[in-house]
């Protein structure tokens, strides 16, 4: 029986060890165990004004934000949670706002390190910042770890989300200077609660924690990573517990649209490679891009007028001017009164009439009073068709040799107008649009010039606006733009993450895509590499654009 007995105590004494080797406890430094320095931060935070306690740094400015250096008593702690870290399997994270690896959540993660910070965090810290803030946070934990390496990044956000207090960040880094990226940007706001520029950057630092109340202007970025050598790795989350009050969120005022200018055909024949104007390859183009809602015309404009855009493009007579707020958009754009005469002309073809009918025979959508009716509008398109017939009539004097429209083709493709009857008919169709009831197509547009740094998002408002609409790109950019470089334009389902289409910027490649009121687009951040000599080559150059969006 004592033998028994003995045995029984061992395995006892076996489980309490195993149990105990499960969680290491994590000493905090003693700034969070000082009652007056608890006290200290609480009157500053209250009060809005900076404090420093040791290694404990508050600064409200540009918004509340509380750095604690050595947040971890023990080196030794610290270097195996790194240890057992970077021994997670982390999975790639890519989308408009962000592109680094991320481990999955680490609230069942098992090992020691991991585990005795989580339940000092959750705990002993957790009651420590509630009486800080003078609120009660949950216990809910929600924390994972993040590994930025070479040109990843996290672009301008505020982290709210329902239930969200404040936001904290453990660094777990190699020695690491600004140059290396990375950065922690903190952004001043407008009146609006708007993003305006960066006015504070925190570089990593081992063993540093930073928290932030999570606020309608808490807006940051995690900068560009630089170095190739090192890997940025960091455990992150929220404290979770009463939302602060916002205000309602501002809405931008819708971009204005334009109709068409009234350009004949001759500006297509002096811009458009011959092959695009031909009546049998539209209706192929048609017939494709009814398949898959999209297409890419390569070599769309004539060779020489390319040339001479491309290198108009470059000259300093054009003043860009950066578009923002960077929570929705960060690029540059044309003053359309400084462009060089061929640039000022390739924008006139895009928004000319004669290119409206273009984009109806290459797409079938109605974005000219020239195009065929829908079958299901068959009455309506029949009484626009025998006006339009009428309209001939009056304008030539025939109704057998001049007609302004032959819609006999199988795709529905209109042919252009004889230079000799155009204004006739524009005269004639003008007059009596109103009883056609006609929808007025419109477009608007603009020059972009990509750099490194530039990107946009995608965001409420955007994804509240929604509509059917035909974008188009038409890029100039160097040679050596590679896909690695960002610029390219995603398109996705709204609220999910996976990408419909990519479309990647090619030379004088005409990019048409059409998108429901369920799809929406961004432009890839344009990472170090678009910058940076490669292969022998010089500085890349800038990725110029024209972006347009076509509306029914």
């Amino acid at each position: 029986m004592a033998s028994k007995r003995r045995q029984d105590e061992n395995n006892k004494t076996q489980k309490k060890k195993k149990k105990k080797n499960c969680e290491e406890t994590a000493e905090l430094c003693s700034a969070v165990e000082d009652e007056q320095v608890k006290k200290a931060v609480n009157a500053a935070w209250s009060q809005k004004t900076h404090c420093r306690q040791g290694d404990l740094e508050l600064d409200c400015h540009p918004f509340p934000h509380c750095i604690i250096r050595n947040f971890l008593a023990s080196e030794t702690f610290v270097e195996n949670l790194q240890r057992e870290l970077l021994g997670l399997t982390f999975h790639e994270k890519s989308n408009d706002l962000y592109k680094f690896k991320q481990s999955d959540d680490l609230r069942k993660r098992t090992e020691p390190h991991i585990t005795g910070l989580r339940a000092a965090l959750f705990g002993r810290f957790r009651s420590w910042l509630g009486e800080v803030l003078g609120v009660e946070l949950e216990p809910t934990v929600d924390i994972s770890c993040a590994r930025y390496e070479y040109t990843d990044v996290l672009l301008c956000h505020d982290d709210e989300l329902e239930g969200r207090r404040v936001a904290f960040i453990l660094y777990l880094v190699p020695p690491w200077q600004s140059s290396d990226g990375g950065t922690l940007d903190l952004y001043s706001t407008d009146s609006n609660f708007q993003p305006e520029s960066i006015v504070k950057s925190l570089v990593p630092s081992l063993n540093t924690l930073v928290l932030f109340e999570v606020s309608p202007v808490s807006f940051h970025q995690v900068s560009e990573v630089f170095t190739e050598d090192k890997c940025r790795l960091s455990l992150s989350g929220w404290f979770h517990g009463p939302s602060l009050e916002r205000p309602p969120r501002h809405i931008e005022a819708p971009v204005p649209r334009s109709p068409h200018l009234p350009r004949d055909e001759t500006l297509l024949l002096e811009w458009v490679n011959p092959v695009y104007l031909d009546i049998s390859h539209q209706e192929q183009i048609q017939e494709e891009f009814e398949d898959s809602s999209e297409i890419q015309l390569k070599d769309f404009l004539k060779e020489e007028k390319f040339r001479e855009v491309s290198e108009a493009l470059r000259l300093t007579q054009i003043q860009w001017t950066k578009r923002g707020p960077p929570n929705k958009r960060c690029y540059e754009v044309a003053s359309l009164d400084t462009l060089p005469q061929c640039v000022s002309a390739c924008w006139e073809l895009l928004h000319s009439e004669a290119f409206f009918l273009l984009l109806s025979n290459f797409t079938g959508l109605r974005l000219h009073y020239l195009c065929p009716a829908d079958d299901d509008d068959e009455d309506k398109g029949e009484e626009k068709v025998e006006k339009q017939d009428m309209s001939d009539e009056q304008a030539t004097g025939s109704s057998d040799n001049s007609k302004s429209a032959d819609t006999s083709g199988e795709k529905g493709v209109c042919h252009f107008l004889q230079p000799q009857v155009y204004k006739a008919v524009c005269t004639c169709v003008l007059t009596s649009v109103c009883s056609l009831e006609l929808s007025t197509p419109t477009c608007c547009g603009e020059l972009r010039r990509w750099t490194h740094g530039g990107y946009t998002l995608l965001h409420d408002a955007e994804a509240a606006r929604a509509e059917y609409a035909l974008d188009l790109v038409l890029p100039f950019c160097s040679a050596d733009w590679h896909s690695d470089f960002g610029g390219f334009t995603c398109y996705v389902a709204n609220e999910e993450d996976e990408e419909l289409l990519t479309v990647h910027p090619e030379d004088n490649c005409l990019a048409l895509v059409y998108r429901d009121k369920e799809t929406l687009k961004f432009v890839k951040h344009v990472n170090h590499k678009s910058s940076s000599e490669s292969d022998n080559s010089s500085t890349c150059r800038p990725l110029y654009d024209f972006s347009f969006v076509y509306y029914e």
